[in-house]
């Protein structure tokens, strides 16, 4: 019977009122498999085939602008009309204007309040492109901003500069723009040319391994290079770094480095002038191929390990060699929404209803997932609530290393986002949404990308056994289930798979929370460079690196005039006239006062401070002010290195745990997806938002860090592990709410024993659902597991 009930659980997390779904090959999978076995799955599931709908009370102003806007403003931007002279990127070259990628532009705050909250119309949508400019007498990036939408007369194309701080709005200069293929392509004939008169070198170093050029049959290495490529877009380089491609899978190269970098100095449209800087080999620089060849002739450049050339070792299959588990055969355990879904959604809208919550989901192709007016039981809490950008910043006694900082919004980190794996990613029975961006005129489209659950938090969201002298123990008991509902999505941004979860808990708190999972960007190995991170293969060394992952809040405490509130816990000397004996002794009471200017801070040492987003002029029954507490959670870290030179001026909102701002629609965004190239001289410079403006009962916006000091380890081979990089923080109703969110929860069980023993076990309702399907003929083996 146990047996029939587990089978049943499983098969209903694929079976959708009783009849799978047309896609998934898992669900085809088992489907096949129990209708071979006589399963009868005529009896209600424990799923519906759906999550029940609602319809969003306002349309998603937020969301990205449609697959029919997006191909009217590539034709108006390519009519000659325009006045922008465009060649179509595939036949672009370095000197010639083209659409670099167009997406929606954000939609101003100012504009959206009326009209959410209010009778006022919706906001116009407005697109946002970035055109690569190499045809001007000072070739640059520069953005625009189109709109209104949809496309008529009234449209009208303008420089988007308003959102930026820099000094040149929507324009970066050339040598700073993004290094696209047209770049990398400008680049390999001197690469190819350099690296071709050296083969006879690099075969004898590397075990054959060559580099003719990324299209030559002989080629068996992969060339790499990180960012940044300049300090302020006057001048350009790459920092070349060589690998083994690994014979089962090009992505497994990431843990095969060799010791071999080139340095190039790549400034301005003329590929003719480009040059070799240097080779660094056996940490050691050489300015010219004679200096490198005269070492190797000298048989000073010798390696001291050879790297792995199968990198079988590196990917992400079973491996048979590591033993076997006991009972690993059996399906492990897992979420399963057994009472049927108990969200909503309007998936037009994008728009989701849970247990009092309410919000809407956007998307871009450099940010991802972003929400917005998340609200409980009808109060907003949070106007937007988004991811702004993820940072990484690595240290090695080798250039690719030294110099490598990413930010991975530079890469469009939304377009990364995958398809999510049914039961792994995300629990079967999930809601899975897709998310489209566009390349040129046409879209893209990711499947799955987005999931929507609803899990067990496995312990109980409140609890208490009131204790008594009777048989039981106890005189009442009380304990309520713990749920929470979660929206996930994992962006694969090269070696790294981020997690992003926004979790909506029964009592009101809001959890972000962010993993890493993926390949390191391994160094290879050197017995003296332990300082950077240990040895992690024959010929491979962890780097030790930094992931700061920014987010942006934007609280609206019941509504947009609110104050940051600092509890400071103090130790403090004080005497009571009914402890006499002890003269004065120290306790602990709290000074509260509230944030006066905007300003970056840290948290307090040992916590000993709380701070809370509250609404100076709204309070709860009890007269104290009605708040939200930022509560840290786990890996609160901010960028370790404050003045390197490679994250100078524009990785500033990195480098702190929290900061504090006041809205403006000119400061949407921390960061600009082509500031990596700019440390000294950012188009978004954060710094410049803290100008002395009072947060005191004003539009106040958090920006927060998450992320992980990556030490790495033996463990992060083949990937690093979920479990250990794993950040988060949690928003907590601070006297918003004038008792604790749980009474009105009907997943509870109240036991109560009177004086003479009687136990009255009350469920209010709720009981274990029953979801059992049957089978016509006994089964003995399905899947690897057994009857008992």
């Amino acid at each position: 019977m146990l047996f029939s009930i587990f089978i049943s659980l499983v098969l209903s997390s694929s079976v959708q009122s009783a009849a799978f779904p047309p896609l998934g090959y898992e669900r085809r999978l088992l489907k096949a498999a129990f209708d071979k076995r006589g399963y009868n799955a005529s009896e209600p599931s424990c799923f519906t085939d759906a999550a029940p709908t609602t319809a969003a009370p306002r349309t998603n102003v937020w969301a990205g602008i449609s697959s029919e806007d997006n191909l009217a403003v590539w034709n108006l931007l390519h009519d000659p009309a325009s006045g922008l002279n465009l060649t179509y990127p595939d036949d672009a070259v370095l000197t010639d204007n083209y659409v670099f990628w167009i997406d929606a532009l954000h939609t101003n705050k100012s504009a959206v309040l009326p009209y959410i909250d209010g009778n006022a119309t919706a906001p116009a949508k407005y697109a946002r492109a970035i055109i690569f400019e190499g045809g001007k007498t000072e070739p640059d990036s520069q953005e625009y901003m189109i709109g209104p939408l949809p496309v008529s007369a009234e449209t009208t194309i303008e420089k988007l500069d308003y959102i930026y701080n820099g000094g040149s709005g929507g324009s970066v200069p050339y040598n700073a723009r993004y290094f696209d293929s047209k770049r990398t392509a400008a680049t390999e004939p001197l690469l190819a040319s350099i690296m071709g008169n050296i083969s006879d070198i690099t075969s004898a170093l590397f075990q054959g391994g060559v580099y003719f050029g990324s299209s030559d049959e002989r080629t068996n290495l992969v060339s790499t290079s990180g960012t940044p490529l300049s300090f302020d877009g006057t001048t350009s380089w790459r920092n070349i770094m060589f690998r083994f491609p690994g014979s089962e899978s090009r992505s497994a190269s990431y843990m095969t480095p060799l010791d071999f970098f080139l340095l190039m100095d790549c400034t301005g449209t003329d590929a003719s002038k480009y040059y070799l800087k240097g080779f660094v080999t056996g940490e050691k620089y050489y300015t010219s191929i004679e200096e490198l060849r005269a070492a190797f002739e000298a048989g000073t450049l010798a390696q001291e390990y050879d790297q792995t050339l199968d990198s079988a070792w590196a990917l992400v299959d079973y491996k048979p060699e590591l033993g076997v588990r006991d009972l690993e055969e059996r399906l492990a355990p897992s979420t399963l929404e057994i009472g049927g879904k108990r969200y909503r959604v309007d998936s037009k809208e994008k728009y989701v209803e849970y247990m009092n919550w309410s919000f809407y989901v956007s998307y871009s192709r450099t940010l991802g997932m972003m929400l917005y007016d998340i609200k409980y039981k009808g109060e907003r809490i949070l106007y937007e609530l988004s991811m702004q950008e993820a940072t990484a910043q690595y240290g090695g006694n080798q250039p690719k290393a030294a110099n490598t900082v990413y930010h991975d919004t530079y890469y469009s980190l939304g377009t990364d986002y995958g398809t999510l794996v049914e039961g792994f990613d995300c629990p079967w029975g999930s809601t899975f949404w897709n998310v489209s961006y566009y390349s040129n005129n046409e879209t893209v489209t990711n499947v799955d990308s987005i999931c929507i659950f609803e899990t067990d938090m496995n312990f109980p969201l409140s609890r208490h056994r009131a204790a008594g002298s009777n048989d039981y123990g106890f005189v009442n008991l009380g304990t309520v289930k713990g749920a929470a509902l979660i929206v996930r999505a994992i962006a694969t941004i090269g070696n790294y798979d981020y997690m992003f979860d926004y979790s909506f808990h029964m009592d009101g708190s809001l959890e972000v929370i962010v993993r890493a999972s993926g390949y390191l960007q391994s160094s290879f190995y050197y017995p003296d460079q332990g300082k950077w991170g240990p040895r992690i293969q024959q010929a491979t060394q962890g780097s030790l690196h930094d992931h700061i992952i920014t987010f942006k809040g934007d609280f609206d405490i019941i509504s947009s005039a609110n104050s940051l509130e600092v509890s400071e816990l103090k130790a403090v000397n004080q005497s009571q006239a009914w402890f006499p004996e002890l003269g004065e002794f120290e306790q602990i009471e709290l000074d509260t006062y509230a944030m006066e200017k905007e300003q970056q801070f840290n948290w307090a040492a040992n916590n000993q401070a709380m701070y809370t987003i509250v609404n100076p002029n709204a309070t709860n029954a009890w007269g104290e002010k009605r708040g939200y507490r930022i509560v840290p959670g786990r890996s609160n870290i901010h960028l370790s290195t404050l003045n390197s030179p490679w994250s100078n001026k524009q990785s500033e909102f990195s480098k702190s745990h929290l900061a504090v701002t006041v809205q403006h629609d000119t400061e949407p965004y921390c960061n600009s997806v082509q500031n990596i190239n700019l440390p000294n001289k950012p188009q978004q410079d954060f710094a410049k938002f803290f100008d002395d403006e009072s947060v005191e009962d004003a539009d106040l916006v958090l920006w927060f860090n998450l992320g992980m000091h990556h030490f790495t380890r033996a463990e992060d081979v083949p990937v690093t592990l979920y479990t250990e990089a794993y950040s988060s923080i949690v928003f907590a109703p601070q006297n918003f709410f004038d008792r604790a969110q749980d009474g009105d929860l009907l997943n509870r069980r109240w036991i109560e024993v009177d004086e003479e023993g009687e136990l009255t076990y009350e469920t209010y309702g709720v009981g274990l659902e029953s979801c059992v399907g049957t089978f016509e003929e006994p089964v003995e083996h399905i899947g690897g597991i057994v009857e008992e």
